[in-house]
């Protein structure tokens, strides 16, 4: 059953988890997943508008608003829970983490596929925004706060407004990182501007060393000229 391995995947994930009876009685993300569960079924079943009002509830009662059109795989896992919203045509896969704020979002009011897809194993930090019909490979991290509007290819970290993708990032997926982002993770702006901030720095010890030898160049001069005119 899909949703003993949505608490299976609490106990995963989370240090803090010490029974399911807590996990099913406190965890906003998981009851989310309960009512989704639920409401998915009754919109396959065509009995839309229960499956509606029945995510209204959860949005209630969690914070979480999913929609019952959704597509959710295993082992689904979100983490905190508050301000996560999934929208209608929105595809997610196996053991997917998301925390809170987060939005899977539609960049458009036509009709048709307007949300993003998810691979297997994606990690969404909090605030992340990813938006439009866009697709994130298996594995991908994305960074807390980051807006995501282009797809990301397999096993990428990006972080950022609008996101970019982490030189080297691979190396960041070997294993789980809450948030998404680990520690020694540098944003590449960040390291853009450090870069230039090194280099006007550079320049400035330059200019300095030849104002300096301008000055005792002039300082010569000028004692040359009086030396010129004792002498006369």
């Amino acid at each position: 059953m899909k949703f003993i391995e949505d608490i299976q995947s609490v106990f995963d994930r989370d240090p803090a988890a010490r029974n399911t009876f807590e996990i099913i009685t406190t965890y906003s993300g998981v009851q989310a997943m309960l009512f989704y569960r639920l409401s998915h079924r009754l919109w396959l079943l065509k009995l839309k508008w229960l499956a509606r009002f029945i995510s209204m509830i959860a949005r209630w009662l969690t914070g979480i608003e999913i929609h019952p059109a959704a597509v959710i795989g295993r082992r689904f896992f979100i983490d905190h829970g508050m301000g996560v919203v999934i929208g209608e045509t929105a595809e997610i896969g196996d053991d997917c983490t998301l925390y809170h704020g987060v939005t899977l979002g539609g960049t458009t009011w036509k009709k048709g596929k307007r949300h993003p897809t998810l691979g297997n194993n994606v990690v969404i930090g909090a605030g992340a925004k990813i938006l439009g019909p866009i697709t994130l490979g298996d594995d991908v991290r994305v960074g807390s706060n980051s807006v995501v509007v282009k797809s990301v290819d397999n096993a990428q970290t990006v972080v950022g407004v609008p996101a970019r993708v982490l030189k080297d990032s691979k190396a960041q997926t070997d294993h789980f990182e809450s948030y998404a982002v680990g520690t020694g993770v540098d944003d590449p702006t960040v390291k853009a501007i450090n870069s230039i901030l090194s280099h006007i720095h550079d320049m400035d010890e330059q200019l300095n060393i030849v104002s300096k030898k301008l000055d005792i160049k002039d300082q010569d001069d000028i004692n040359v000229n009086e030396l010129e005119i004792e002498s006369k």
